[in-house]
């Protein structure tokens, strides 16, 4: 579909400066842009990437609009919050998949003991286990297994292939994507006589409202009591948390985040892509960790670390500031080796003419 710029300010409570009627039927990031669609910048950093820009309109807030004089070639539309305008105008030009009708498929496998909530979808090849209770309006996609005693609230989205082992307890309005794996066995082993003996891990998992779970995430159930995912945290694509763990609420985990065994995290924790955090340490309120970064003992609320092993943000920055300095370093002690070195040598032939210069004065006395 097309809209004008001035239809589209409109929608968003925008106010336009350029082209009003222009018409624009596309959205895209700034450097795909064309000329009907629009885009948006969110920092006045990407202001020098305008010269670059082919987009008929360009959303911004008032002080990046504000940096620039009357636009050309493109309209300019200022709005107060510019990501969730442009959200709001991005289902005008894509094709949004409703969800799927509300109908349990013939082809599902659901024990005769399990409880299924009112306008659920059941697509063909799910597997519901005995005493599994699903709440109402959940979707659940082709392939996904229930396991016995599962809980689910209303509301929750499980895709593709997605597996919940026996007893584990899911919240309302989840979202958990393919691949992913809820409730598998903690890896937890004692050696005993030359042999690894299994330790049962009778825990269970207890994800709670709002989280979403990416593709093949494994989150494994804890040996005693639950492994607990916060309300409102959001885990990436292939993370892994280990038995145990305790994650609070509104954390942030990007792709490749390692948790091990009962490590704990705090509220609105933020873990940067393929950071590893080591057993039985806690991750304080508000904290941010690196990417890459291995952490190894507790960071205090706020703190951002980084590094392999992870330390506070400022030490970090200090240590690698000297290191970009060590070349430069190596070469100054060369040099100075060298002038050691003929110091040294001056102060040998010093020494030997004072030798000298001594015998002959005793001679000639």
């Amino acid at each position: 579909m097309s809209e004008t710029v001035e239809s589209l300010a409109a929608l968003v409570n925008g106010t336009i400066r350029g082209d009003r009627l222009r018409v624009i039927d596309d959205a895209a990031a700034i450097e795909a842009a064309s000329p009907s669609a629009i885009t948006f910048i969110v920092d006045a950093k990407q202001l020098s990437r305008l010269g670059e820009c082919d987009a008929g309109a360009i959303l911004m807030d008032a002080k990046i609009a504000a940096s620039f004089g009357e636009p050309t070639g493109f309209s300019v539309i200022v709005v107060t919050d510019t990501q969730a305008a442009f959200q709001k105008l991005l289902p005008l030009f894509r094709k949004i998949r409703g969800r799927p009708q509300r109908t349990i498929s013939p082809h599902s496998w659901i024990d005769t003991t399990a409880k299924i909530g009112n306008d659920c979808y059941i697509a063909a090849g799910v597997t519901i286990g005995e005493e599994a209770v699903i709440g109402s309006n959940c979707d659940l996609h082709p392939g996904v297994v229930i396991g016995a005693g599962c809980r689910i609230g209303d509301s929750t989205i499980l895709h593709a292939n997605a597996v919940l082992y026996h007893d584990v307890i899911i919240g309302n309005r989840v979202i958990i994507h393919s691949g992913a794996v809820i409730g598998a066995d903690g890896f937890g082993y004692r050696f005993t006589e030359g042999r690894f003996e299994k330790i049962p891990q009778l825990g269970t998992v207890h994800v709670h409202d709002d989280v979403e779970i990416g593709a093949c995430t494994t989150i494994d159930r804890g040996a005693i009591g639950p492994t607990v995912i916060g309300a409102g945290t959001k885990l990436d694509n292939l993370v892994m948390i280990a038995h145990n763990c305790e994650v609070g609420q509104h954390n942030v985990f990007a792709s490749q985040v390692g948790m091990a065994g009962s490590s704990s995290t705090g509220d609105y924790v933020r873990l940067g892509g393929q950071a590893g955090i080591r057993d039985h340490i806690r991750l304080n309120s508000g904290c941010s960790v690196g990417a890459k970064s291995g952490v190894l003992k507790d960071i205090p609320a706020g703190e951002t670390w980084l590094g392999a092993p992870a330390a506070n943000e400022s030490e970090q920055k200090r240590l690698l500031i000297a290191m970009k300095r060590i070349p430069d370093m190596r070469d100054q002690l060369k040099e100075l080796d060298k002038q050691v070195a003929a110091l040294m040598e001056e102060i040998g032939r010093l020494r030997a003419t004072a030798t000298a210069d001594a015998k002959m004065l005793r001679a000639a006395g």
